[in-house]
C-alpha cells in the first residue's frame, strides 16, 4: 500500500499581506496538529495520527494535504470507505494533488470498484506520466476486472470452484470488497464447504449486521445443512433489509416448499399411505437439486417407502443416490444393505455393513455385519433348498415330496437313451438332489447347514456318498435293481426287480 505508506509534509504558506492574524494562527495551529499526526503515523500509531489529522482539518478545513494524510491513515486502519471520502475531498480541493488521486484509486480498488480506480490512476498519469506506482496500480485494476468477467461466466456455468479461485485472486487486490467475498461465500456454500462460507459471511456481518447478501449466504448454509427453519429466519431478515433480493426470495420460497413437502411425506408414511408418501418425496426432490443434504434424506426416505412396497431394486437405487449425495449418510447405507440382504446380494450387503461398522463401531452394526458375512458364506455353497425347489422354511413332508419328484426327474435310467452330454448333466443333478435330501432331511445337519457351518469341517464329506443308495433307501427297496420303462410317449415308470 505504497500510496498510503507516506503522509504528506507540506509547509504552511507564508503570511500574505493584509491577512488577519487569527487566520495565520489557525494555520500554524493546524500545521502543528499535522506534524504531530505525522510523528504518530511514523510510529505506526494510526489511531493517534487520525486524531491529530482530524484536529488539523477541523482547524483548517480547506487544506488538501490534511485530508490526504487522514485518508492514508484510514487506509492503514483498513477503513477504506471513510478513507475514500477523505481522498475525494482532497482532490476536490486540489485537482493536481497526485497522491490524493492515487489514494482515491487505491480505495476504490480495495473496495472492488476497479473501473473507478482505473479512472483515478489514469488521472495520475495525466499529471505525471512517469508515475510508476500509477502504472502498476492500473495493471492491478485491469487484472481485477478480468477476474470479475471470468467469475461471472463461470458462475453461469456452475463452475463454482473456478469462481472461488477468481475471487481469491481478486481479493488480493481488493481486500475490502464485500461483493467479492459474498460471491466467494455463496460458491463455497454451493460446493458444500459450509464452515468456510459461514466464516466469510459472519466476518461481513460483524462489520455490517444489515448486509442482506451476507444474511442470505448465512441462511443458504443453514438451508443446505438441512436446518431449514433457521435458514428461513435469515432469508426473511435479508428480505427485510432488501425486499427485492431475488436470491433470498427464491431460497426462502424453496425452503418453505421443501419443508412442507417433506413433512407431508413423513406424515403419509407414518399413516401407512406409502403410495402418497412416494409421490410427495418425489415432488420434494424436484424443488431444489442444489440442496444436497436434504435431497439425500429424501432419497433415503423414498427408498424406505419402496422397500415397504417391496420394490427392492428401486429402493436400492434411491439409497445409492442418497450416498452419492452424502457419503457419510449411515442410515442410507443401512437401508441399502438390508435391501441387498433381501435380494440375496450378499457381497454388496457385506460391503455396506463394513462401511457402517468402520464409521460407527456399535454392537448392533457388528452383528449386522456378521449376519451378512454368514449369508455370503452360505451363498457360496450349494443351495440345497434351490436344488430341491423348496422354500427355506419347508416342512419335512415338503422336503420328502420335493426329493421324490426331483430324484425321479433326474435319475440316470430315465435318460439312458439321451446323448452322453445330457446323461452326464442329469447324473450330476441326480447326485446333487441326493446331497440336498441327505442334509435337509436330517434335523442336525440341516441346522448346521442353515447356520452357515462348513459341513465338510464337521466330518461330512459329501463326495463319498452314493446317490443311488439314498434313492433305494427312500423308495423302500434296498439292494434291489430298478429300471425305468416307457408307458407311453414321453412317460416313464420305474420298477424294482
Amino acid at each position: 500500500m505504497a500510496a498510503a505508506a507516506e503522509c504528506d509534509v507540506i509547509m504552511a504558506a507564508p503570511e500574505g499581506p493584509g491577512e488577519p492574524e487569527s487566520e495565520e494562527e489557525a494555520r500554524r495551529e493546524a500545521e502543528s496538529f499535522k506534524e504531530q499526526g505525522n510523528a504518530y503515523y511514523a510510529k505506526k500509531d494510526y489511531n493517534e495520527a487520525y486524531n491529530y489529522y482530524t484536529k488539523a482539518i477541523d482547524t483548517c478545513p480547506n487544506n488538501a494535504s490534511y485530508y490526504g494524510n487522514r485518508a492514508a491513515t484510514l487506509m492503514m486502519l483498513g477503513r477504506f470507505r471513510e478513507a475514500l471520502g477523505d481522498a475525494q475531498q482532497s482532490v476536490r480541493l486540489d485537482d493536481s494533488f497526485v497522491r490524493g488521486h492515487l489514494r482515491e484509486g487505491k480505495c476504490h480498488l480495495s473496495l472492488g470498484n476497479a473501473m473507478a480506480a482505473s479512472r483515478c490512476f489514469q488521472r495520475v498519469l495525466e499529471l505525471d506520466h512517469k508515475n510508476t506506482q500509477a502504472q502498476q496500480e492500473l495493471k492491478n485494476a485491469s487484472t481485477v476486472l478480468e477476474y470479475e468477467k471470468i467469475a461471472e461466466v463461470d458462475f453461469e456455468k456452475r463452475d463454482f470452484r473456478k469462481v472461488v479461485f477468481c475471487m481469491d485472486r481478486a481479493l488480493e487486490f481488493a481486500p475490502a470488497c464485500h461483493r467479492f467475498k459474498i460471491l466467494k461465500a455463496e460458491c463455497l456454500a454451493l460446493l458444500g464447504r459450509y464452515p468456510e462460507a459461514q466464516s466469510v459471511a459472519s466476518d461481513i456481518l460483524r462489520m455490517d449486521s444489515t448486509n442482506a447478501d451476507a444474511l442470505y449466504v448465512r441462511g443458504l448454509c443453514l438451508y443446505y445443512e438441512d436446518c431449514i427453519e433457521k435458514a428461513v429466519q435469515f432469508f426473511v431478515q435479508a428480505l427485510r433489509m432488501a425486499p427485492d433480493h431475488e436470491k433470498a426470495c427464491l431460497a426462502c420460497r424453496n425452503a418453505k416448499a421443501l419443508k412442507a413437502k417433506k413433512e407431508d411425506g413423513n406424515k403419509a408414511f407414518k399413516e401407512g399411505n406409502y403410495k402418497l408418501a412416494y409421490e410427495l418425496y418425489t415432488e420434494a426432490l424436484g424443488i431444489d437439486p442444489n440442496n444436497i443434504k436434504t435431497n439425500a434424506k429424501l432419497y433415503c426416505n423414498r427408498g424406505t417407502v419402496n422397500s415397504k412396497l417391496r420394490k427392492l431394486e428401486e429402493a436400492i437405487d434411491d439409497c445409492t443416490n442418497a450416498v452419492k449425495l452424502d457419503d457419510t449418510y449411515i442410515k442410507a447405507y443401512l437401508r441399502r444393505a438390508q435391501c441387498y440382504m433381501d435380494t440375496e446380494q450378499y457381497e454388496d450387503a457385506v460391503r455396506d455393513y463394513e462401511k457402517v461398522y468402520q464409521t460407527e463401531k456399535t454392537k448392533e452394526h457388528k452383528q449386522l455385519l456378521k449376519m451378512a458375512q454368514v449369508e455370503l458364506k452360505k451363498s457360496k455353497r450349494k443351495d440345497y433348498y434351490k436344488i430341491l425347489g423348496v422354500d427355506k422354511n419347508a416342512s419335512e413332508d415338503e422336503i420328502k415330496k420335493a426329493y421324490r419328484k426331483r430324484a425321479l426327474m433326474h435319475h440316470p435310467d430315465r435318460h439312458s437313451g439321451a446323448s452322453a452330454e445330457v446323461q452326464k448333466e442329469e447324473e450330476k443333478k441326480f447326485k446333487e438332489v441326493g446331497e440336498a435330501f441327505t442334509i435337509l432331511s436330517d434335523p442336525k445337519k440341516k441346522a448346521r447347514y442353515d447356520s452357515g457351518q462348513d459341513l465338510e469341517e464337521d466330518g461330512l464329506n459329501m463326495g463319498d456318498f452314493d446317490a443311488n443308495n439314498i434313492f433305494k433307501a427312500f423308495f423302500g427297496a434296498p439292494g434291489s435293481n430298478f429300471s425305468f420303462e416307457a408307458s407311453g410317449p414321453g412317460n416313464f415308470f420305474f420298477q424294482f426287480g
